[in-house]
């Protein structure tokens, strides 16, 4: 036999191999996604209050004081915004109903006078006709109202989850990490734990950049809808900032939305004009802040960007697609660093780990000194 062919079969076997323990273990995180969503976002939102809870220690502050400083900023800071949000809705609703209303009074003769030459007996026909089929169709709403009540069990469930991971991580994310080093084998703890603090760094970089482009994306667009008028404005900034937590179609996906709002309750030239803003603010994002301060942070290439948002999103949707970049860049970093074999170079004591990038990486025997990950 050619030895191309054997060679071709020895690669073919071992690859079919990797992909099916990808394959299961892809499959074994999706049945566990109640579990691990919550998780991912847990380590996530870590990756920036540890630092800032770390910061309170050095400053001679009690470390569960500096815990609950932590953990009750962010939730007020959550809630803040959630708070000002539904202020400003119920605040302009009365006023957006009737401008709502308009709006579809004046759609409503556009189409009358449109080449599409509908009459008022025809358009109210369709109304009619649209009435009855969500009335037939009423036992697909209750069936999808009683799937909201239990999706909505789940979301409650997944927000406790979170934050009691999160404040483990924050009150013991050093013994956290020292236990999943102890898994692997001596030999190999040296490796795992550089790796596991070269992923822990970008992560908290990405964390920290991805914050500062929602940031710039939100403003952008909600003064965007303040200055044309468009209503909700405040709203559809927090929505901007919250989706925006999704590189590259996060912020579009509720862009659209402020682009539909104006239409319905400005006019077609203001929706010309707020998607005008939202493409200016996208044109911004696509061409500046992603390929110069997303790439230098997480070291990904901009087309692995889209390519990992696209397959995350239809592996598992939209935490598919938010998780998508972080554990690409984070995966991507640390198989760097195992190949660059910096890890040779750290040899810990016998017995002892190298520390914990969960919380701080200062070793716990003196004459140690850990090897700074490479860039």
């Amino acid at each position: 036999m050619p030895t191309g062919i054997r060679l071709a079969g020895a690669w073919s076997w071992r690859l079919l191999a990797i992909a099916g323990a990808a394959a299961v273990f892809i499959f074994l995180i999706i049945q566990l996604r109640l579990i691990v969503i919550p998780l991912l976002v847990a380590v996530l939102v870590s990756a920036l209050l540890v630092p800032f809870a770390s910061f309170l220690v050095r400053h001679r502050w009690p470390k569960g004081l500096a815990i609950g400083v932590t953990l009750l900023g962010t939730l007020a800071v959550v809630g803040g915004l959630i708070t000002l949000a539904a202020t400003q809705i119920a605040a302009g609703s009365a006023d957006l109903s009737t401008k709502f209303q308009a709006s579809i009074e004046s759609l409503k003769a556009a189409l009358l006078t449109s080449p599409l030459q509908i009459s008022e007996a025809e358009l109210n026909g369709y109304l009619q006709e649209a009435s009855k089929a969500v009335q037939a169709d009423s036992q697909v709403f209750i069936t999808g109202a009683l799937s909201f009540g239990s999706s909505l069990g789940h979301v409650l469930t997944g927000a406790l989850l979170t934050v009691f991971s999160l404040l483990f991580i924050l009150i013991d994310g050093k013994g956290i990490w020292d236990w999943i080093v102890r898994i692997f084998p001596r030999r190999a703890r040296a490796a795992v734990d550089g790796a596991g603090v070269a992923g822990w760094s970008t992560l908290g970089n990405f964390a920290k950049v991805q914050i500062l482009v929602a940031s710039i994306d939100a403003v952008g667009i909600g003064v965007g809808a303040a200055l044309l008028g468009v209503p909700l404005a405040v709203p559809i900034g927090i929505l901007v900032f919250l989706g925006s937590f999704i590189p590259i179609v996060g912020a579009v996906a509720t862009g659209i939305v402020a682009v539909i709002i104006a239409l319905l309750f400005n006019g077609p030239g203001y929706a010309l004009a707020m998607l005008g803003v939202v493409l200016l603010v996208q044109q911004v994002e696509g061409h500046v802040l992603q390929p110069l301060i997303m790439g230098t942070a997480v070291k990904v290439h901009p087309l692995a960007v889209v390519l990992a948002v696209g397959a995350g999103s239809l592996l598992a949707g939209i935490p598919g697609a938010l998780f998508a970049v972080p554990v690409a860049a984070v995966l991507n970093v640390m198989t760097n660093y195992i190949h660059s074999g910096a890890w040779r170079t750290v040899q810990p004591p016998a017995g002892d780990l190298l520390g914990s990038p969960l919380w701080q990486t200062v070793p716990r025997r003196p004459g140690f000194r850990r090897t700074e990950s490479p860039e």
